[in-house]
């Protein structure tokens, strides 16, 4: 018989000051999220948290992108499990997402809740990351060249987000501290585009958008470049055929998530490739 919900428990959404407290909860279970990372979805989204008092005892996002919301970051104190929270978390998130198509990523803890709440597996995302080893540059294809991105190329770049990844990228990616922006260039259009930034226990390589898997290798090596010897992070869509060709790069396979929708998920278009995540919280 389900956990009944625990009346003294207060259900609200997240302020500024809870973020110290929220942190703490991903800390308690080894993920690498610094207090920053927190900050910027807390920008970007709505988010909850769960009250015992004055103890802050569970958290959850709902990020709005066009159509679709991702919900990121769900986790209940291990001291509150077995009696509901995370549940009630996540039909706080659905509601928040409205009309929109709710879309997640799922660890294998938490995938039997999404299951349980409706959510269908369209997909899987593998974290690898390590001391990063700079592989060589792959060649690009006669009439294409990578360059450093600038803000006279933020329009294109946010149509090929939202045509890689079917979500509408506009608020998040204005809130992302970019330390570098590679494009690759054709016939003076960006057919491609990566971005290197602050996360974790060091950088993170995301969203990574191309064409091709040598358009992706190309921009991710380029990337590896300005940092080496450096703690790196990437979070790649399983099929997108990067993952023995990182793990050469020094990044392994630590981890694998279910990529999860309730109701018709995302799909890629005008010929590019969801290649890296921006965060498994966000898509």
């Amino acid at each position: 018989m389900p956990a009944l919900p625990h009346p003294a428990y207060i259900y609200r959404p997240m302020t500024v000051a809870d973020l110290t407290a929220a942190h703490a909860l991903s800390v308690q279970l080894k993920w690498p999220h610094r207090l920053e990372d927190w900050a910027m979805l807390q920008r970007v989204s709505d988010g909850f948290v769960v009250m015992d008092g004055e103890r802050l005892i569970g958290s959850a996002f709902t990020c709005p992108q066009g159509d679709y919301a991702t919900i990121g970051l769900v986790i209940v104190s291990n001291d509150y499990q077995g009696q509901g929270i995370g549940r009630r978390l996540m039909e706080t998130a659905l509601a928040a997402c409205g009309t929109r198509t709710p879309v997640l990523n799922a660890t294998l803890a938490g995938a039997p809740l999404y299951a349980s709440q409706g959510f269908v597996e369209f997909g899987r995302v593998q974290q690898h990351q390590g001391q990063t080893l700079v592989p060589a540059l792959p060649a690009l294809a006669s009439g294409e060249n990578c360059r450093a991105l600038n803000a006279d190329d933020h329009a294109s770049l946010l149509a090929l987000a939202k045509a890689a990844s079917g979500l509408d990228r506009r608020e998040v990616l204005r809130d992302l501290q970019v330390e570098h922006a590679v494009g690759i260039e054709r016939d003076r259009q960006l057919r491609g585009f990566a971005l290197l930034r602050p996360f974790g226990r060091g950088r993170c390589i995301g969203p990574v958008v191309a064409e091709n898997i040598e358009q992706a290798k190309h921009l991710i090596a380029t990337l590896l470049a300005q940092v080496p010897d450096t703690f790196v992070r990437i979070d790649i869509p399983g099929v997108c055929g990067l993952s023995d060709w990182l793990e050469q790069a020094g990044l392994k396979n630590i981890d694998t998530v279910a990529q999860m929708a309730l109701g018709t998920p995302p799909q890629a278009s005008q010929g590019v490739h969801p290649f890296a995540l921006i965060t498994q919280a966000i898509g």
